[in-house]
């Protein structure tokens, strides 16, 4: 009878074992679907650093390429003094924009101005009309290409412009971004933060040893395409030591690393734009061993299921035997207790330093969200410079015609009405004058603190900004604030910036359409003030409604935007400890609404 139970003992625990072989592959699963999400998240963390640091830079060399001095140079590149002039131009831009070179060519790809023409790496006198974003600018494409300088032997990413003179192009400006910066910030840890290029060639890691190795095979094609652009210069590619693998539903790579190889999960996101791929490998060892600490965690309760069942067994023997049996298996299991206890506090070691390592990711995270807020507060200024272009000349013409008309009167003996000239002249000064503040005031990053806020002053602001928006879309904008005063607690300069932000926004879903009335209005509820900017444009889709105040989110076309606007302004309405909504109206359009604290005037208080 007793070998009976025996034998059904060692069966069950046979069972046990295929489950426990089976079970492990599904743990193991479980711990990489979790590894697979915190390098998403790391993925998607660096695809948008990458991104936002490119998109500062690209609509610059358009932009430059129409200053009178660069179009003059293309013109006639012989002339020294031009020369001079262009290269002490682009060394300031270049300073200001921290950029790592501005070039100029003419079409046969010479260099004749540069913003390092004083070093010794000049780009003066070289040519790189090799280069595939020269070619493309010299038909008249606006051009990006990423490569290691041939000169100055670093890494950057290009953006080239043509110039135009007359509606002819006649030759083509270069910006050079420097990209080691945000490698720095890549790190060397456990895991690892590369990009390569479509020919598999890593050329961004925080690895240095992987620099210029390859992720796929270094075939004639792929060679003869990369020495044709000279995208490395004279850099020695190599293949890198590497093994793909699939576990389940996870891409898998095992690299050799001198006398180990090391395992990683690996992620990969394409960047089209640019035409890299960024990757995120994640070390599997931790998972490894939480796998395996798992499974003993298992097996030490089955073994103690099956001392148990042995323990009741041999009750059938003298209770001699059954006493010195449970005794052993006490002791068995005050063991094994140990060896958890002491895995698990492994465990715990582990955890801390990886929660220390997520906050120094929050803090960098944090540090280049700030940037990018400060850039898409620039790139909306760009976006407004041909507008306001057109407003500064406006005054400056009238300007003109009045200085004109004064000096006849002058020589006429009219002073009189001489005079009422040169005071109108004044105030088309006094007009542009105040135009340059508040764009002074906008571009600025605020350092205020909260306090009673005037709204028809800021409204006014707000309205010498927008109102080349505001003409360039052919939209009309209407104003009520109400009968009485009203005053909010806020900093005057950052609610400017959400006027500015969303009546921008507005004037874009208006533009074209028959209907382009925007309202603005003001209401005091309670305690509360409500702001409404309304319009009558298509609406928000009910699909994006929830992620419009979303980091990063556009609705709007590839280098109209870094999606950071109403992100920016929710975070701003917010520090008011406000709240900014936004609502589809019956009738058509949008509605946006900024609620804030109300601030009561002493003088009404005091009644």
């Amino acid at each position: 009878m007793t070998y009976r139970w025996i034998g059904i003992v060692l069966f069950c625990l046979g069972l046990g074992g295929v489950a426990l072989t089976k079970g492990s592959d599904l743990v193991a699963e479980s711990y990489f679907d979790e590894v697979a999400a915190q390098g998403g998240t790391t993925l998607r963390l660096a695809v948008s650093a990458l991104g936002g640091h490119l998109s500062r830079y690209e609509p610059l060399p358009a932009l430059m390429a129409d200053h009178d001095d660069i179009e003059e140079l293309v013109v006639h590149p012989q002339d020294q003094a031009l020369r001079l002039r262009a290269n002490i131009y682009l060394k300031s831009i270049n300073d200001l924009l921290k950029s790592s070179d501005i070039y100029i060519m003419t079409l046969d790809g010479e260099t004749i101005a540069a913003s390092n023409y004083d070093g010794p790496a000049s780009f003066v006198g070289q040519n790189f009309s090799y280069r595939p974003y020269f070619q493309d600018a010299a038909k008249g494409q606006q051009s990006k290409f990423f490569a290691l300088g041939t000169t100055s032997h670093k890494r950057g990413y290009y953006f080239a412009s043509p110039i135009f003179f007359n509606e002819e192009i006649k030759g083509v400006i270069v910006f050079k971004v420097d990209i080691e910066g945000i490698e720095a910030s890549f790190g060397n840890g456990e895991n690892r933060i590369f990009v390569n290029d479509p020919e598999g060639i890593i050329f961004m890691t925080g690895t240095p040893e992987w620099l210029y190795a390859a992720i796929q095979p270094l075939t004639p094609e792929r060679i003869a395409k990369t020495e044709s652009s000279r995208r490395y210069s004279d850099a020695d590619l190599k293949p890198l030591g590497l093994t793909r693998g699939t576990f389940g539903a996870h891409d898998m790579m095992t690299i050799r690393e001198g006398e180990q190889e090391k395992e990683y999960l690996f992620l990969s996101q394409p960047m089209p734009d640019a035409g890299w791929t960024v990757n995120v490998l994640m070390d599997t060892s931790s998972v490894r061993t939480q796998v395996k600490t798992t499974m003993i965690a298992i097996v030490l309760c089955l073994c103690l299921a099956g001392a148990l069942v042995a323990a009741m067994l041999q009750r059938r023997k003298s209770l001699q035997d059954r006493l010195v049996h449970q005794a052993e298996a006490r002791a068995e299991l005050e063991r094994r207790v140990e060896e958890r206890t002491a895995d698990l506090a492994r465990v715990n070691v582990d955890i801390k330093h990886e929660i220390a390592e997520r906050r120094q990711t929050e803090k960098r995270l944090r540090k280049t969200q700030k940037d990018l807020i400060q850039a898409g507060k620039l790139a909306a200024l760009g976006q407004m410079s041909a507008a306001l272009s057109h407003e500064f000349n406006q005054p400056l013409a009238a300007a003109k015609t009045y200085a004109e008309s004064a000096s006849l009167l002058i020589e006429r003996g009219r002073v009189g009405e001489a005079s009422d000239n040169l005071k109108r002249i004044s105030v088309l000064i006094d007009r542009m004058a105040a135009i340059g503040k508040h764009l002074r005031n906008f571009a600025r990053k605020p350092n205020e603190k909260l306090g009673p806020v005037p709204l028809d002053a800021v409204v006014s602001d707000t309205l010498e900004i927008v109102n080349a928006r505001l003409k360039a879309a052919d939209a009309r904008l209407t104003v009520d604030l109400g009968p009485v005063p009203l005053q909010v607690k806020a900093g005057p300069v950052r609610l400017q910036q959400v006027l500015v932000n969303i009546i921008s926004n507005a004037a874009d879903a208006v533009e074209g359409l028959g209907d382009r009335q925007i309202g603005l209005t003001a209401r005091q509820v309670g305690e509360k003030v409500i702001l409404s900017i309304r319009d009558h444009g298509p609406g928000v889709p009910p699909a994006i409604m929830e992620r419009i105040f979303d980091p990063f989110f556009s609705t709007k076309g590839v280098g109209k935007g870094l999606g950071l606007g109403l992100s920016i302004s929710y975070n701003i309405v917010k520090d008011f400890g406000g709240r900014l909504s936004v609502t589809n109206l019956p009738e058509g359009g949008a509605r946006f609404d900024i609620e804030l604290d109300a601030d009561v005037p002493m003088e009404i208080a005091a009644e």
